[in-house]
């Protein structure tokens, strides 16, 4: 309990260096969020449409994924230097294997018959894909943004060993200071933003199903 109050103090007494931490992270994990999407949507949907690619591009993905972090970031040192542009090129690549999986799971998860059916009433392939497919796959598709943002929150506080800014910075600076209070409210803070960001998407989920139905 001891590590736990001192944390509390520490949040306190330094809220205005932990909330421009938090600013920090929120930043880098929206950004992240915003260009993976833009990417890994029309790659879902090119995944759908031409199905050879499927296989070898989510297999590309998988292995990307299985990369450590850090070795990941260090990567890209050479080619985007240290900072936010580096963390964010890292944090893209975890976030399309769950989003562009997600994204193909839901648009072939829409019925054929449905598909068929928009088709004999004169939609076009883009109406179709529009006021069909995406509102049925979107269920899904959000909650692989969900797990995407619950993942990019965690590894960017690993970001700030390249000097990306963030609640990492917290924990590291915490280790290097053998200060315990440092560490605990970064640990806090961060799990704190995770579980929010997750409740959030979650209600969004569930709010989309039930629109349907209603």
């Amino acid at each position: 309990m001891s590590g736990l109050s001192a944390a509390w103090r520490y949040l306190v007494d330094e809220r205005a260096t932990v909330l421009r931490y938090l600013g920090e992270h929120v930043q880098i994990t929206l950004i992240t969020l915003a260009v993976s999407i833009l990417f890994a949507v029309p790659l879902g949907v090119l995944l759908v449409r031409v199905r050879w690619l499927s296989a070898p591009v989510l297999g590309l993905l998988s292995i990307l994924y299985t990369i450590p972090s850090l070795a990941l970031l260090i990567l890209f040192i050479p080619f985007l230097g240290l900072g936010a542009d580096n963390a964010i090129a890292t944090l893209i690549i975890y976030a399309q294997v769950i989003l562009v999986r997600n994204t193909v799971v839901g648009l072939q998860s829409v019925s054929p018959a449905l598909l068929e059916a928009a088709t004999g009433m004169g939609m076009s392939g883009w109406t179709r894909w529009w006021r069909v497919e995406l509102p049925l796959a979107l269920p899904l598709i959000l909650a692989g943004v969900r797990v995407a943002a619950v993942t990019v929150i965690g590894i960017a506080a690993i970001a700030a060993q390249v000097n990306a800014g963030g609640l990492g910075t917290l924990l590291f600076y915490g280790i290097q200071l053998d200060r315990d209070d440092m560490i605990w409210a970064g640990v806090f803070v961060v799990g704190a933003l995770a579980l929010a960001v997750n409740g959030g998407m979650l209600a969004l989920e569930k709010a989309l199903v039930r629109t349907p139905r209603g």
